[in-house]
């Protein structure tokens, strides 16, 4: 059953095509990896993903946007709560059953507990990160967007994401992954999605050779990552 279907999307800032005619469908429990060099469109097209922007041509189809979780280059905390606020604040917004006992939880796993009230102004960016991750699987949702998650995360971080994303995964979540760490996304990825100047590269299974080179999908496909 597809969970995304992307028909014949096109976006234009002004005349500037940032995608063009981009078509992909993925199924439940997919983990897409959708790369590309700066500028190829992969923020663009998971804005449209997640309902923050339009698209100039085309259409997106996706399963109920409230259970949708997107997490972009602005990780969407806010600094003057504690971090127990922040989370407690997204759990009602999602409507989450028991929610302080949620958000407690999920400082406990993303190590913030011991900060629960002290402001997120006052946190280091590792730390907002994992905040805002806290936010985004606070209601366990079936479709997750990911734009750069790997940025400033240290390795015992990074772990915890992956962690969280096979958990998602072993739920039937979907999850579309964009970034520039190519191994870390494709020991995560069933299916790839490379973009070139807004238009499809590639569009196929992430394969094992992928996972044992990744810079050979950009050398075959789209150039130098």
């Amino acid at each position: 059953m597809a969970a995304v279907s992307v028909e014949n999307v096109w976006k234009y800032f002004g005349d500037y095509p940032a995608l063009r005619d981009v078509n992909f469908t993925i199924d439940a429990g997919t983990c897409l990896a959708l790369l590309g060099r700066n500028g190829a469109g992969k923020t663009t097209l998971l804005r449209i993903l997640a309902g923050l922007s339009g698209t100039s041509k085309g259409a997106v189809k996706l399963p109920d946007r409230r259970r949708t979780a997107y997490l972009g280059h602005n990780i969407g905390i806010y600094d003057e709560l504690s971090a127990l606020e922040n989370l407690k604040l997204f759990g009602r917004l999602y409507e989450v059953p028991n929610v302080k006992q949620a958000a407690a939880k999920w400082l406990e796993r993303v190590n913030l507990a011991h900060v629960a009230d002290s402001p997120a102004r006052e946190f280091s960016r590792g730390m907002r990160q994992r905040l805002a991750l806290g936010r985004v699987f606070i209601h366990e949702p079936e479709m997750l967007l990911l734009d750069e998650p790997f940025t400033s995360l240290d390795d015992q971080a990074i772990a915890l994401l992956q962690g969280l994303m096979r958990e998602a995964r072993m739920r039937g979540a979907t999850i579309i992954l964009s970034t520039h760490q190519l191994r870390e996304a494709l020991e995560l990825a069933t299916n790839v999605v490379l973009l070139r100047r807004g238009q499809i590269a590639y569009c196929g299974p992430r394969t094992k050779a992928m996972a044992d080179d990744p810079a050979a999908l950009y050398r075959d496909h789209g150039g130098e990552p």
